[in-house]
């Protein structure tokens, strides 16, 4: 208020009344002038109400014989019935807008605008989510050209019964070629536009922080993998309010649906850099193999028959029964294992593996090919299966183990039920890569670059139970024109039931603890692995 007031003071030429005074003293002159210019800001206000702000009359718009253009495109899409209102812009001239939404029940939402960016208010649009669930939404288009409205082919967004998990999970990192210093871990509440930072690489000496993952999308526990060159690559384990460091990096992470164990990678990765193409970065695992950490008595160890010196082993993923470990492997083609990118990188392709597990005797079976690079003729990665068991979603490109710099990256689907597999229609041109399941297994989350090729963004999708997955929607934000500014990558997605709600200082503090040495372990604990390389991931 004082900061007003002064601003007023200067403006009308008035003079604080005594030091330190909240009064001011006005002369009659400047007093005048501040009544007529209040006068004046009124009449052009009523003025531009009776103009701009009264509803319009549209009953005689001109039809138009196509939808509108929208940024971002949010027509014929299957929403969930507690997601965020989705704004969007109008890509057509015109003076003014109007907006009409509406369901079979409820009361429409009507907006009118002098701009082309349009603000769905939330209260309003939770209600008429609720109101249509399992139902359509109608939305209509108006624009005033010259003297006369236009009427745009009305567009729909299905409400799906099914709610996604209330938050999502991911990684957002600056543009990057060689160094790691602008990565965090964010949380959104996708329910609003409530975003919190889990853990900011700035607060750990602008390291990296990657490869969170938590047990069947619950928020209470998470394992969180940070590299730093004054703190070093370790893992921290988040137990409900109790953080502490492991002593020991860790790669892809998958939990065991016990909660009881985690899968992990341990990887020697490089980048490199191709001389022409549309993504010139490249990514190669020089080495890799899995291990496991038990919760119980904080052990980890090496996955026999997985850890095959012969083979290159990543991304572990559990059935939802924890009998079985889903991994990618493929055969080193190469001797040299410090060379970068070594010979014949561009031939490796992976399969899709499976081994059998018995948590409560913690004995490992025999490793099995579920689907080979050989039939498939492409590199397998990323296996994610449904938490109800159907369906194994999973990206396949022309070689290595990176997706997100593989423009040839796509999603496929597999039906376990007969293991047949088909290639989805919602990929782009550009890459598709990192996913996950909500714990109702109806909705993924993956990251994309289909928005020009270089920022990766998180899309969600439905997924029916015959197990096509309807035309995707982009993670929306509040301002629509959010994307076209934000020159960072939103990747690594992972739905969850809740908020993380182990405070950052609690994270921070526990990187900063020296990891335990092994005298000080607790009995029965091994030390941690020395992994290959301190891992790194530049975002999928």
């Amino acid at each position: 208020m004082r900061w007003i007031l002064d601003r007023i003071a200067r403006l009308f030429s008035a003079q604080p009344h005594g030091a330190g005074a909240r009064c001011y003293r006005v002369s009659s002159l400047s007093a005048k002038t501040l009544i007529s210019a209040v006068t004046v800001v009124c009449l052009v206000a009523a003025t531009a109400w009776a103009v701009w702000g009264r509803h319009p009359d549209v009953a005689g718009a001109v039809a138009i014989p196509r939808p509108p253009r929208i940024r971002p495109d949010y027509s014929d899409v299957v929403i969930p019935p507690n997601i965020a209102p989705l704004n969007f812009t109008i890509e057509e001239q015109g003076r003014r807008f109007l907006v009409r939404i509406s369901g079979q029940t409820g009361e429409p939402i009507e907006l009118v605008s002098r701009q082309p960016a349009i603000t769905i208010p939330p209260a309003r649009w939770r209600h008429l989510l609720q109101a249509n669930r399992g139902r359509d939404l109608k939305i209509e288009v108006y624009a005033e050209v010259a003297s006369r409205w236009e009427r745009y082919q009305p567009f729909v967004q299905s409400i799906a019964q099914e709610a996604i998990d209330s938050h999502l999970v991911h990684r957002v990192v600056g543009p990057i070629h060689n160094r790691w210093r602008q990565t965090a871990i964010h949380q959104r509440d996708l329910t609003g536009y409530d975003a919190a930072v889990v853990l900011d690489g700035e607060s750990i000496g602008r390291g990296c922080v990657n490869c969170h993952s938590f047990p069947a999308n619950q928020p209470e526990n998470m394992l969180l993998g940070l590299r730093s060159a004054t703190l070093g690559a370790d893992t921290l384990f988040a137990d409900g309010d109790r953080v502490e460091k492991l002593g020991s990096p860790i790669g892809y992470t998958a939990w065991h649906p016990s909660g009881r164990l985690a899968a992990y990678s341990v990887n020697k990765v490089r980048q490199f850099f191709h001389a022409a193409g549309s993504e010139v970065r490249d990514v190669i695992d020089l080495d890799s193999g899995l291990s496991y950490f038990r919760v119980e008595d904080r052990q980890m160890k090496s996955v026999p028959r997985a850890s095959d010196e012969q083979r290159l082993q990543t991304y572990p993923a559990w059935s939802p029964d924890g009998q079985y470990l889903y991994y990618c492997s493929a055969p080193f083609l190469w001797s040299d294992r410090d060379e970068c990118p070594p010979e014949r990188y561009d031939e490796v392709k992976y399969d899709l593996m499976r081994i059998g597990y018995q948590v409560e005797s913690d004995r490992w079976g025999e490793p099995e090919t579920v689907l080979s690079a050989a039939e498939t003729g492409l590199s397998i990665l990323l296996p994610r299966i449904s938490p109800d068991g159907r369906f194994l979603l999973f990206c396949m490109c022309r070689y290595g183990c990176f997706p997100v710099f593989q423009p040839s990256s796509d999603l496929y689907l597999m039906d376990l039920a007969d293991s047949s597999y088909r290639r989805l229609e919602i990929n782009s041109e550009f890459s598709e890569s990192y996913h996950s399941w909500s714990s109702n297994s109806r909705w993924i989350a993956f990251s994309s670059r289909r928005q020009g090729g270089f920022f990766t963004r998180c899309y969600f999708g439905y997924v029916d139970p015959s197990g096509r997955v309807h035309k995707p929607f982009v993670l929306p934000q509040q301002d629509p024109a959010f994307y076209d500014s934000f020159l960072k990558s939103i990747c690594v997605p992972e739905l969850v039931t809740g908020p993380v709600r182990v405070p950052e200082s609690a994270l921070v503090r526990a990187a900063r603890t020296p990891p335990p040495t092994a005298s000080q372990l607790p009995a029965g604990q091994t030390p941690p692995l020395q992994t290959l390389e301190p891992y790194q991931q530049t975002g999928g």
